[in-house]
């Protein structure tokens, strides 16, 4: 049962990040790759998250949270 509320619940969130403006979607074919191997514009706020790492909670709906595993490897992209 749990699963049906799921779905609505990600639609809500995509929705959401889509209009903070920090263009993670534009950034998806990241998704599996080393951070390492990566090369983005100079001017794009953003910031390198690892599984263990500290951060900030300020809201910034313009940088780009590159979030990765243990081993470098980009897992997810979202905005704050």
């Amino acid at each position: 049962m749990t699963r049906v509320f799921l779905i609505p619940l990600a639609l809500l969130s995509a929705c959401r990040e889509s209009e903070t403006g920090c263009g993670a979607e534009d950034y998806a074919d990241l998704v599996g790759r080393p951070v390492a191997a990566i090369t983005l514009p100079a001017d794009l706020p953003h910031r390198v998250v690892g599984p263990d790492d500290m951060v900030t909670m300020d809201h910034r709906p313009d940088r780009m949270n590159i979030r990765t595993d243990a081993d470098g490897t980009i897992v997810a992209l979202d905005c704050g």
